[in-house]
C-alpha cells in the first residue's frame, strides 16, 4: 500500500487521482473532517461499494468511538474484515461520518415522524447509528420487487438543562429534520461557513464498507 501526505479536509483535486488509482482499500490517518472530506469523494465518484474505508483517527473522536477504533491502530485499517455502516447525508451536499452537533439551539425538530424538541435545548446532535440494520444490496434484475425504503441509520441526541442534572433523550430514525433559530451546524467538527435557519439529516441509499 502507498501511502500519501494530502491537505486538511482534501477536495477533489487532491483525492480524485488517488481515488481512480485505488482497487479495493482506502486508508485515512487523521480526523473526522479528513476522513468525511474521503467518503463525499467516495459518494460524488460512486466508488461507496468497491472500496473498504479504513480509519486510523490521530486522537479520540466520535467516529472512532461510534467504529469502536483506537488511536494509531493501522493493523485493523489495514486488515480487518469490511462492515457495512450507515452513512449520513445533509441537505447542504455533505456527508456526516461522526458527529453534527448545534448548540446551543432553540426550535423544533423531528426525528422521523417524532418531534424530539419543540423549544430549547443545550445542544442537539446527530450521528449514523452504529446499531442501524445494513441495506440490502442492489439488484439489476428488472423484475425484482422494490426495495423497501430503510427506516433507521441515525441518532439524534437532545440535551437539556434539567433541575439537578442535564437530561439527555436519544431518538433513531432515518431522517432529522430542524427549524430553528439562526445557529451554526458543526458537521464532524467543523463549522458551517454560515449561520443557518433548518437543516437536515438523512440516510443514504447506500452503505459505507468500514474495515472495523
Amino acid at each position: 500500500m502507498r501511502w500519501f501526505d494530502l491537505p486538511a479536509a482534501p477536495g477533489r483535486e487532491e483525492l480524485d487521482p488517488l481515488l481512480a488509482d485505488a482497487s479495493d482499500r482506502l486508508v485515512v490517518h487523521g480526523t473526522d473532517a479528513d476522513l468525511a472530506a474521503v467518503v463525499l469523494r467516495l459518494l460524488r465518484k460512486n466508488r461507496l461499494a468497491d472500496l473498504v474505508v479504513g480509519y486510523v483517527p490521530v486522537a479520540p473522536s466520535p467516529a472512532a468511538r461510534l467504529w469502536g477504533l483506537t488511536v494509531g491502530d493501522f493493523e485493523r485499517a489495514l486488515t480487518a474484515e469490511p462492515r457495512p455502516a450507515a452513512l449520513v447525508r445533509d441537505d447542504a451536499g455533505g456527508v456526516l461520518v461522526g458527529s453534527g452537533v448545534i448548540e446551543p439551539i432553540t426550535g423544533q425538530v423531528y426525528c422521523d415522524d417524532e418531534l424530539v424538541l419543540n423549544g430549547s435545548a443545550l445542544s442537539l446532535s446527530v450521528s449514523p447509528d452504529p446499531d442501524a440494520a445494513p441495506l440490502p444490496e442492489p439488484t439489476s434484475d428488472p423484475l425484482s420487487t422494490t426495495l423497501e425504503p430503510a427506516t433507521d441509520g441515525l441518532r439524534v441526541t437532545v440535551v437539556r438543562r434539567g433541575l439537578w442534572r442535564r437530561r439527555r433523550d436519544v431518538a433513531r430514525g432515518r431522517a432529522a429534520q430542524a427549524s430553528f433559530r439562526s445557529a451554526t451546524v458543526l458537521r464532524d467538527g467543523v463549522a458551517h461557513p454560515r449561520p443557518v435557519e433548518k437543516w437536515v439529516w438523512y440516510r443514504h441509499t447506500e452503505d459505507l464498507q468500514v474495515a472495523r
